[in-house]
């Protein structure tokens, strides 16, 4: 009988220790990912300029390209310029925003994308999506997964507390964007990938479950495996769907609705995934998270990240529309003003002050 399969879409390389920097150049060359040491290499103009000083000895055949931010704009440029080099690959090395910018810019020319993250902010990392800012807002882009993840745990503990931080919102938000897509399937039959399922699932729950802290290695390796996992899974379903939900609709209504305003967007996905398990009634899961969420000092309420209550309302009343055609609990309750206000209060009650 036939063992029948299919292929997982996931990097070659995952390398997530302290030290791995320092091998970045070795770790491409044994993997045949870029022999001839020909790299386009994406930086920043702040915190990359000094990674660069660190490791350009063991690039000597890279040739590096500064980003200005995370627009279309940004990462269009940068293609243009990379379009008239010989390069085996491109590497984006420093935050969210200079990674999606190489992603686009990575697929737009044709070559794989090594990611190397200076922070653990969001799972974005190692996804098929680059979020780039563009004249309406924000957009996300669809690119080929990184050929390559390198995570370098002594780089990581220099990055700033909140940025870490952020990346275990989003990694916990995980479990509420499942729950999320086993509601659709239940009420609509929309079909759920369950390896992806799982695994993003997983994700969240180790790092829910894990007593550490972001000052140990320990943890930081959870975490980072956490995002490598849920960028994966999104690679497996084809979208967004096991590491986005109503949570993730709270945080894009939050950038959209205050675009100067908007804290990280692992924030916001913590906070709305608190939120939206208190929602479905799970409520027992909702207090453990907020507790989880509260020792990582991470916001649980609006008021936290500077916002009343009464533009929280407007935020979860407007967040359905940021997703059109996606089902969550907040599509599925359909409440109104004053429903969303009483059960904020009542939410607000439960966690306590």
């Amino acid at each position: 009988m036939p063992l029948l399969t299919r292929l997982i879409p996931s990097p070659v390389v995952v390398d997530i220790r302290p030290g791995a920097l320092d091998d970045l150049a070795g770790v491409l060359a044994d993997e045949r990912i870029a022999q001839s040491g020909r790299l386009a290499v994406a930086v920043s103009g702040g915190s990359g300029t000094k990674l660069r000083e660190r490791i350009a000895p063991s690039l000597p055949g890279a040739s590096w390209y500064e980003v200005g931010g995370g627009t279309l704009d940004d990462a269009i440029r940068l293609a243009g310029e990379m379009k008239s080099g010989h390069y085996d690959a491109v590497v984006g090395l420093g935050g969210g925003k200079i990674i999606d910018c190489a992603k686009f810019a990575a697929a737009r020319v044709g070559l794989p994308l090594v990611a190397v993250p200076t922070n653990l902010a969001h799972d974005g990392l190692c996804s098929p999506v680059a979020t780039l800012d563009n004249d309406a807002g924000r957009g996300s882009y669809g690119v080929p997964n990184p050929i390559a993840v390198v995570i370098d745990l002594d780089v990581i503990r220099e990055a700033p507390a909140r940025f870490v931080r952020a990346g275990i919102g989003d990694a916990i938000s995980n479990i509420n964007a499942v729950a999320d897509w086993e509601l659709s399937n239940r009420v609509n039959g929309e079909k759920i990938d369950g390896l992806a399922a799982a695994m993003a699932r997983q994700a969240g729950e180790a790092v829910l479950r894990h007593p550490g802290g972001i000052g140990e290695n320990e943890f930081l390796q959870v975490l980072a495996e956490a995002l490598v996992l849920s960028g994966i899974s999104m690679s497996i379903s084809g979208d967004s769907r096991p590491s986005s939900g109503s949570c993730h609709e709270i945080n894009h209504a939050f950038d959209l609705l205050f675009p100067k305003r908007a804290a990280a967007h692992g924030e916001q996905c913590g906070l709305g995934a608190a939120f939206a398990m208190y929602l479905r009634g799970a409520h027992e899961e909702s207090a453990y998270m907020v507790d989880v969420l509260r020792r990582h000092g991470l916001p649980v309420l609006p008021e936290e990240i500077g916002f009343s209550v009464d533009e929280f309302v407007r935020v979860v009343e407007f967040a359905p529309e940021t997703r059109p055609g996606r089902y969550t609990i907040l599509e599925h309750l359909d409440l109104k003003t004053n429903q969303i206000k009483d059960t904020y209060a009542d939410y607000v009650k439960a966690i306590g002050s």
